[in-house]
């Protein structure tokens, strides 16, 4: 008992702040999703993460504070399932700073202060719970919660691979539920690519902006990346700044990864299960943003499993949690704001126009204009450029202004949605009815999911016949 209190006082000192913490970036898209509306129409590939931000959301409206202690409580809960898995695997001493590491590494601020990382979260929690029924042999039980996880998020299909791993156990019994999970991880990745094909704007596969050749050669790299991080938790950004690489420095990457696995295979098998976790998001499915710390967070399980018993042994048992758990506050501290958050992305990435744009959103007007300004020297081209800024004008009063930049985001990216609404709005506050109405019904007719053309039409509709 004396252990899994200190795991669950260490885990809320690192991360029980976020408490105070409010919505950042994708975060906002949750009370855009048709899920809360009406749960039971739902077609999504991750239904039970949008079944607790549905029920967050008819409990609490938009509250973060709601939104973050399910996070926090689901992240507490892997932490001590954790601990009850490792300490059947590993010495309980081992055990124990394994899941201290896990609970409390800088690494995984992002997947418990985010919001909307909460799916890998919750699909870890549903993963432990399927470890908890394999070893005590339960196997069958065991594939259901997995099946579970696949519905929190599929990233978690590598799991089974991790179960041939495990050192004890009869191999030969357990290849028929093995089998059924890689089945089941299989479905889960078909249905994920064809929503990924018929869902505009998600940022991902057809849709990324990336082929899967340039993304797998990025992500030897940042692999890289990641196990630095995990050894020197230092540099963390929400947006970090990576690039696809020369093809040789891509291909040395992937060789120096490989050479890790050949030697976790030997001689750290808890390694190589990290790794192997790691699979579904350094894959040839392509994704938007190359790199992101909350795909670390079932991963680091692993990984600390492995480091554990050597900390044991030299007698960094105490020492490394302790300095981990400053970090972790200090690094929670930069979740709180928005201004905090991207502001750190900025200085650490200041090729990238996103965040620019996102510090944008928590500043005064005349200081995110100058920043948007030296966003379009960066990127003359990028459309949500021009579209943020005529945002910003457009709630400054300056509509003629505003309707110039939405011009310039629809020339840029025609078929944008998004876009062709915002330009739908500011020709309505010229009071240029039927061309906002042709903009709101063109949006529709490219994306019929966005609420915010179809309520805009429906205003212009109703003041018609007010009139």
């Amino acid at each position: 008992m004396r252990a899994r209190l200190l795991l669950a006082a260490a885990t809320l000192v690192a991360f029980g702040v976020s408490l105070g913490s409010g919505f950042h970036f994708d975060d906002y898209a949750i009370f855009d999703h048709p899920a809360l509306k009406n749960i039971f129409t739902l077609r999504e590939t991750r239904p039970l993460t949008y079944l607790t931000f549905w029920l967050n959301y008819a409990f609490g409206g938009t509250n973060a504070v709601g939104y973050h202690a399910v996070n926090l409580a689901l992240h507490l809960g892997a932490v001590l399932l954790a601990f009850e898995c490792l300490r059947r695997l590993l010495p309980e001493r081992a055990a124990l700073v394994a899941a201290a590491i896990f609970a409390i590494h800088p690494i995984q601020a992002e997947a418990v202060d985010y919001v909307w990382a909460r799916s890998i979260v919750l699909a870890t929690l549903l993963c432990l719970a399927s470890l908890y029924e394999w070893l005590d042999g339960r196997t069958w039980i065991a594939v259901a919660w997995f099946a579970a996880a696949l519905l929190a998020k599929e990233e978690v299909a590598a799991f089974p691979l991790v179960l041939l791993l495990l050192p004890n156990g009869d191999k030969k019994r357990a290849l028929p539920p093995i089998a059924a999970m890689l089945v089941l991880a299989f479905a889960a990745g078909l249905r994920t690519a064809y929503a990924l094909q018929v869902t505009p704007g998600l940022p991902a596969g057809l849709h990324a902006g990336i082929t899967p050749a340039k993304y797998f050669l990025a992500q030897g790299p940042v692999i890289l990346r990641y196990l630095r991080l995990l050894v020197v938790p230092f540099g963390f950004t929400v947006d970090p700044e990576i690039t696809v690489p020369a093809v040789w420095v891509g291909v040395a990457a992937w060789v120096a990864v490989a050479a890790l696995a050949v030697l976790a295979w030997r001689y750290a098998r808890w390694a190589l299960a990290g790794l192997v976790l790691l699979i579904p998001s350094s894959s040839v499915f392509p994704a938007a943003d190359l790199a992101a710390d909350r795909r670390l967070y079932f991963p680091l399980l692993a990984f600390a499993a492995a480091a554990a018993p050597y900390l044991v042994r030299f007698r960094l048992a105490e020492a490394v949690p302790a300095v981990l758990i400053v970090l972790s506050f200090l690094r929670t501290q930069v979740w709180m704001t928005d201004r905090a958050l991207w502001s750190e992305a900025v200085e650490r990435a200041p090729g990238k126009v996103r965040p620019k744009i996102q510090l944008s959103r928590a500043l005064p007007a005349s200081a995110a204009l100058e920043l948007l300004a030296k966003a379009r020297d960066q990127a003359p081209h990028d459309p949500d450029v021009a579209a943020e800024t005529g945002r910003i004008l457009l709630a400054e009063g300056q509509a003629d202004a505003a309707l110039m930049e939405f011009g310039r985001a629809v020339a840029l990216s025609p078929r944008d949605a998004r876009y062709l609404n915002d330009r739908g709005v500011a020709l309505a506050a010229l009071g240029q009815t039927e061309a906002a109405r042709t903009d709101f019904e063109r949006a529709l007719e490219i994306d019929p999911a966005l609420d915010a053309a179809r309520d805009n039409l429906g205003k212009i509709s109703a003041r018609n016949t007010h009139e």
